[in-house]
């Protein structure tokens, strides 16, 4: 406003302002956001402050006009834009304005986690990969991953469910769905580290990748790529036009302007992903447990390190929202807590909301794409002897591993499954990731129970999505004083210049004589012990050695004699 019109006249003149927030979707978005977050703070793990407890000490400790102190309880945060022109349609940056004057929808950087991974998945769909390129879903070589070299098999970290397990080799549209980290490290090599943080930069996510990868705004914006067929808006904007006393229009935003960041192709290929991770996957509480209305959605949960922040970003043809959840000084919110948990149910009261005054429709399928019939276990051209045996309570059961998959002409595989059939040329499709070692397992990694790190982790030599590096640094030693230094030095150190004696033993009296004195004879030099099985044995006893100490010269004493003076004198 003060940009478009000035100070003078924005403070006099009274223009009337039109925003792009729409009051009924704001006003649905901080009720949900408090109501939810209150619920969370009366979970049983929850060990930190509380809204309602802030509240009644704000209100009785502010005498006058003193600052009030610093709020330590759950925030959050909620942002939706229109995907056609990049409007706020609501923004919430806390649960109240008034404790702190601190937009953490505008303001803040925060690990995204997991909510990162579409774009990794979007590089490499660019780079010839398709949903249907298999990965490996195991443990990884701990020399590959955290820093100093430690060895060791590692286990999946950051997981988004407390049930995850190992699943050995799985397509990409599995990886993504149900956010498996090890599969997506692996997938995310191959086209490399820098070609995701070009896509990234291209979404509109300018912040430095580290520590903390975006603002919560520029994921929301990010997330428009996928229902926009591979588009963005160029700019959010909140502020719609300025009107005189008289109706004038003194500005007006019309060029919105487009970004364009991937391929059509690639952008329905992950929106896919992101439906069955809705559907399917990590957030399929959403229309089970929480009441989303029918609509085509899709999104993704992201969990950082140690429960920290937890989000969720998902989108329909229409509107894009993002909600996150977190405290200012990052610690953990409680063991367990998920984006699916904490998250998932804001987004859904949001997009509700939305439905009347935001109406979808179905995201069309480019002309560029085709379905292929794949076998799920090779990620190759499907043939009638993709079978597999499946074991139930009764017996076993046939089951075909074939699926329609979506494909460019150029992903599309040229080859036949080498799983099945006669022909067992190899279990997956290698992948070059020469640059990250396999552990050599010897395990049942079905049955690995995943490993939630309490330090963060180090992806690979950088990390494509996002989460903090570990610092493993020596824990520091006080400085001694520099007089107890020099004692310490002259103590226990000795003078390189001079010679290391040998001491030797002197009886007593010795030194009185100058004679060396016997050293007594022991009264006896073997002694007798009985072993437990009643043998005699025998225990000989050292004897001491005296060495002659070298006579000294004593130098001559001579007696003073007094000297008789001159009488003369």
């Amino acid at each position: 406003m003060i940009e478009a019109v000035g100070w003078d006249r924005a403070m006099n003149e009274g223009f009337r302002i039109h925003t792009t927030i729409d009051s009924d979707l704001q006003k649905a978005a901080e009720e949900s956001l408090r109501s939810h977050l209150d619920q969370v703070e009366k979970h049983p793990d929850y060990r930190h402050q509380t809204y309602a407890e802030y509240t009644a000490n704000f209100r009785k400790s502010r005498p006058g006009a003193s600052p009030p102190p610093a709020p330590d309880y759950l925030q959050g945060a909620v942002i939706v834009l229109d995907n056609a022109n990049g409007g706020m349609l609501a923004l919430v940056g806390g649960r109240d304005f008034e404790h702190n004057q601190y937009d953490r929808a505008l303001q803040a950087r925060r690990p995204a986690g997991t909510a990162m991974t579409p774009f990794v998945f979007a590089t490499a769909f660019e780079k010839g990969m398709f949903p249907g390129s298999v990965v490996e879903d195991s443990a990884l070589d701990n020399r590959a991953v955290m820093i100093g070299g430690t060895t060791g098999i590692l286990g999946e970290w950051g997981p988004e469910t407390a049930e995850n397990r190992y699943e050995g080799s799985i397509t990409a549209r599995e990886a993504l769905s149900k956010s498996k980290n090890g599969a997506t490290i692996r997938l995310g090599m191959n086209p490399g580290v820098e070609s995701v943080i070009d896509l990234c930069r291209k979404a509109g996510v300018k912040s430095p990748l580290r520590p903390y990868p975006a603002t919560f705004l520029e994921l929301a914006l990010a997330y428009t790529i996928f229902p926009n067929g591979g588009w963005r808006p160029k700019l959010p904007h909140v502020l719609e036009r300025i009107e005189e006393k008289d109706g004038t229009v003194w500005h007006a935003q019309r060029d919105y302007g487009k970004q364009n960041v991937i391929r059509p192709e690639t952008a329905y290929e992950v929106h896919s992903c992101l439906v069955d991770a809705l559907e399917r996957g990590t957030g399929r509480d959403a229309r089970a447990n929480f009441g989303l209305q029918k609509m085509e959605a899709a999104g993704k949960t992201g969990t950082a390190y140690d429960f920290t922040d937890v989000l969720f970003a998902g989108y329909d043809s229409a509107i894009t929202c993002a909600v996150w959840a977190g405290f200012d000084k990052p610690q953990q919110i409680f063991r367990g807590a998920f984006g699916r948990d904490i998250a998932l149910p804001v987004w859904v009261d949001v997009m509700n909301a939305s439905a009347t005054h935001y109406p979808t429709k179905e995201i069309a399928q480019p002309r560029g794409l085709e379905r292929v019939n794949i076998c799920a276990k090779s990620g190759l051209l499907a043939t009638d002897k993709c079978i597999e045996k499946i074991k139930m309570a009764d017996g076993e059961m046939d089951e075909k591993t074939t699926y329609l998959e979506l494909a460019t002409s150029a992903q599309r595989p040229t080859e036949t499954c080498n799983v099945h059939g006669e022909m067992h040329a190899s279990l997956t499709r290698d992948l070059p990731v020469s640059e990250f070692p396999r552990a050599a397992l010897a395990v049942d990694t079905s049955a690995m129970k995943p490993i939630i790190p309490k330090e963060p982790t180090l992806l690979a030599a950088r990390d494509p999505y996002n989460s903090v590096h570990a610092l493993m640094n020596p824990k520091p030693r006080p400085s001694p004083s520099p007089e107890a230094e020099k004692e310490a030095t002259s103590e226990e150190m000795p003078d390189p210049t001079k010679p290391v004696l040998k001491a030797i033993p002197v009886q007593p009296g010795e030194a009185e004589t100058g004679e060396p004195i016997p050293s007594p004879a022991p009264s006896e030099t073997v002694i007798k012990a009985i072993k437990p099985t009643g043998s005699p044995v025998e225990i000989r006893r050292a004897i001491p050695v005296v060495r002659p100490t070298p006579q000294t010269s004593q130098p001559e004493v001579r007696r003073a004699e007094p000297v008789e003076e001159d009488e003369s004198n």
